[in-house]
């Protein structure tokens, strides 16, 4: 087995990581990446992190010849091109723009969990906005019940790019938001993740609790 041509700059516990982790080894290319774990938060930035990456996103993917790509949705396009299998974003049509605006709304719901975080756990009780938080949350229950009413055939035909996103956005929420009850309001959702969670590339990838 050859060395790894390619680091991924890595963080256990962030969703955006994970979707990551899952494309890599839904596309069997894991061996080709050495991970390297950085302990990130928005007032804390990581010099190693910033170079090529100039604004210090999580998660980035140093290439072989030292390029760097940032933002998850760049990374998993690009891990969808080196690989020979059936791709995880459709190559053009309607499909490709349609599964992508899938995808582009489980980001939503994982930035905004993010954002839910950041607020209720890192800034001091006394400057918290739950104005903030409850704006948040909102965007994250009509993001869950969208896919709930809209989109339950297109995610349960294939784990693609949409599919993993959603599967990632809810183990955060299970992770950071254990409270949410996003099951009792998404029942056709909650059954298939608990589907798809037993996927080895989601039992691989599961953050630490």
């Amino acid at each position: 087995m050859s060395a790894p041509s390619m680091t991924l700059f890595h963080s256990p516990a962030s969703p955006f990581v994970r979707k990551v982790m899952v494309v890599l080894h839904e596309t069997g290319q894991l061996d080709r990446v050495a991970l390297h774990t950085v302990n990130l938060t928005p007032i804390n930035p990581v010099d190693e992190l910033n170079q090529g990456n100039p604004a210090g996103k999580l998660p980035a993917l140093r290439l072989a010849d030292g390029n760097v790509l940032h933002d998850s949705r760049v990374i998993c396009e690009y891990l969808d091109q080196q690989h020979v299998g059936v791709p995880l974003i459709a190559k053009e049509g309607w499909s490709r723009w349609h599964r992508l605006t899938l995808a582009s709304l489980a980001d939503a719901i994982m930035d905004a969990a993010v954002l839910t975080r950041y607020e209720t756990f890192l800034r001091p009780e006394d400057k918290r906005w739950d104005a903030w938080v409850e704006a948040q949350q909102g965007k994250i229950r009509r993001g869950l019940a969208n896919f709930e009413q809209e989109h339950m055939a297109e995610l349960s035909s294939v784990f693609d790019i949409a599919a993993i996103g959603v599967a990632c956005a809810l183990g955060y929420l299970d992770l950071r938001m254990p409270d949410f009850g996003w099951r009792e309001q998404q029942p056709k959702l909650a059954a298939w993740y608990a589907q798809v969670s037993q996927r080895a590339s989601m039992l691989a990838t599961a953050p630490p609790a």
